[in-house]
């Protein structure tokens, strides 16, 4: 398994939830573990579509199958059945653990404010 693509486990979890989407024309679509972990590649890289590496399939189809799996609720789906998957364990991987840095606040200094002298000297 490549650093960051999903393992045999993870994607017997996914799999079914995935097959159960059907496509509007009815058509086998593209290679869904793939689509997957180039979806996954970009929320943990933060990268625009366009810099999708090759090896998960042209950024437009990989794009193109996301946006079907969004309308079609998907990720509701998802996260509903990992929240039952991790309720019936004691203890959690620590891989199901996520801080959002949009909520997490920064040290003052961290967080590039200016430093004001104690007293202004006027000449």
């Amino acid at each position: 398994m490549a650093r960051g693509l999903m393992s045999n486990a993870e994607w017997a979890f996914f799999e079914p939830i995935i097959r159960g989407v059907r496509a509007r024309n009815g058509r086998q679509g593209a290679d869904h573990r793939r689509v997957l972990d180039g979806v996954f590649w970009i929320a943990r890289t933060g990268s625009p579509w366009r810099d999708l590496p090759e090896e998960f399939g042209k950024w437009s189809s990989v794009y193109r199958q996301f946006r079907r799996w969004t309308l079609a609720g998907l990720w509701e789906t998802i996260l509903e059945a990992l929240n039952e998957a991790a309720g019936e364990l004691d203890h959690p991987p620590d891989r199901l653990h996520m801080i959002d840095s949009t909520v997490v606040r920064a040290h003052q200094h961290a967080a590039g404010a200016i430093e004001q002298p104690a007293v202004w000297k006027f000449c």
